[in-house]
């Protein structure tokens, strides 16, 4: 695993995907406040998708009791907007997993706690792009 600290009052993980990587900090605090490179999450992420997906693992993977109210600051760079929000998921899974081991296996089933692994195939010498070749003639 990544270096995930308990440094005083927050905790902090980091997640991946394709390019992008994302640091995120959380502490428990008296208001919910999600903020993005210093910016509202709302302002940052434009469309309601993406939106949802940094807030999955929040909705999906706590339970429906939890009072707790979580303070959120991410610092994001690499990759596309979609790829930074799948980032941003990932690393935030993995910052509720080490406040409470029990949340691990809701968030595992959900797939949060995947990095997931595909990422653009580097191109070869001798083809146009990763794989296409060029048309093969007889004469």
């Amino acid at each position: 695993m990544d270096k995930e600290t308990k440094t005083g009052e927050y905790i902090e993980a980091v997640g991946r995907r394709k390019t992008s990587t994302a640091r995120v900090r959380i502490s428990e605090s008296a208001k919910a406040s999600f903020v993005v490179n210093g910016k509202d999450a709302k302002e940052y992420f434009k469309t309601e998708g993406e939106r949802r997906l940094i807030l999955d693992p929040m909705i999906k993977g706590l339970p429906t009791g939890s009072t707790k109210k979580w303070g959120v600051e991410v610092h994001v760079s690499g990759g596309g907007v979609h790829s930074q929000a799948e980032a941003i998921r990932h690393g935030l899974s993995r910052a509720l997993v080490s406040t409470d081991s029990e949340l691990r296996g809701g968030l595992k089933t959900l797939g949060f706690l995947k990095r997931d692994p595909r990422a653009k195939e580097r191109r070869k010498f001798g083809l146009k792009k990763a794989r296409k070749a060029p048309q093969w003639s007889k004469r």
